[in-house]
């Protein structure tokens, strides 16, 4: 299992404090023992729950409320499969009753999707917008899943969301952070933390996301659709330790030109 690097380095949603910076889903997965192996190699203490596919009994999804312990992990509900607002709010609201079903009675978090575009997956901003404004009013915490679009995420932010989650590219690509500009301004003008989602292919791109200063990843594909999903949950873990001290340690300046490592004055003269 990961370890954290800093217990003192927390990350607050919603007044919610975790110590790890990975959240991972549950979809997927060759079978349920790996995703929970994969989980607990993490070290991560959020994963996404797909609420339509749990409900409907979709395949891989029988058991999985049970294989998981809700005592140490943090559910966040999603409104994956909803191409509308309205279907996005109906799902978010069966989302908070399942997860007091998991016994986590004051957990008001949903990640919010609203993708009308089977094809490339991409969500929809006006319908997000939307189904935010609607949410936040009702006392959700929202966790809005949007294209890496500044102005889009600083309204989200305005509206009340309790983090922005910009797509580094296309869900379950691995094409990693293709809007790695678009991404950098959003954690520029943010106030609420940037969670990168979708895209991450290998570890290095999740620490390139916390070197950037993102303050979390989300990612499932990659895990779950490894050789060995487990073992690629634990890299991606310290992936993201290693990316979120080395933003916090300050990297070295890029320079124009070569810069000695060892020191020119008082060398012994031929």
């Amino acid at each position: 299992m990961v370890s954290t690097s800093n217990s003192c380095d927390l990350l607050t949603i919603a007044g919610k404090p975790f110590q790890s910076r990975l959240f991972t889903g549950t979809g997927k997965y060759p079978d349920l023992t790996q995703m929970q192996q994969s989980i607990e190699r993490s070290g991560c203490q959020m994963v996404t729950v797909a609420v339509r596919r749990v409900q409907a009994v979709a395949a891989g999804h029988a058991g999985l409320m049970e294989a998981i312990d809700w005592t140490k992990i943090w559910m966040l509900p999603n409104t994956a499969g909803c191409a509308t607002a309205d279907e996005a709010v109906r799902v978010a609201r069966l989302g908070r009753e399942l997860a007091k079903l998991a016994g986590q009675d004051d957990n008001n978090f949903v990640k919010l999707e609203v993708i009308p575009d089977s094809r490339h997956l991409l969500p929809d901003p006006i319908g997000t917008l939307e189904a935010a404004e609607r949410l936040v009013a009702e006392g959700f915490a929202v966790l809005p899943y949007i294209n890496a679009d500044p102005l889009l995420a600083k309204r989200l932010e305005e509206v009340g969301c309790a983090t922005v989650m910009p797509l580094g590219s296309p869900i379950g690509s691995g094409q990693g952070l293709n809007n790695a500009a678009n991404i950098a301004l959003i954690i520029e003008n943010a106030t609420v933390p940037v969670v990168v989602d979708a895209g991450i292919g290998v570890p290095s791109e999740a620490a390139q996301s916390l070197e950037m200063g993102a303050d979390a990843v989300l990612i499932n594909s990659a895990i779950a659709m490894a050789g060995d999903p487990p073992a690629m949950a634990e890299a991606m873990g310290l992936a993201v330790t290693a990316g979120r001290n080395a933003y916090l340690s300050g990297r070295l300046p890029k320079l124009g030109q070569a810069s000695a490592s060892s020191p020119t004055t008082g060398l012994v003269s031929s």
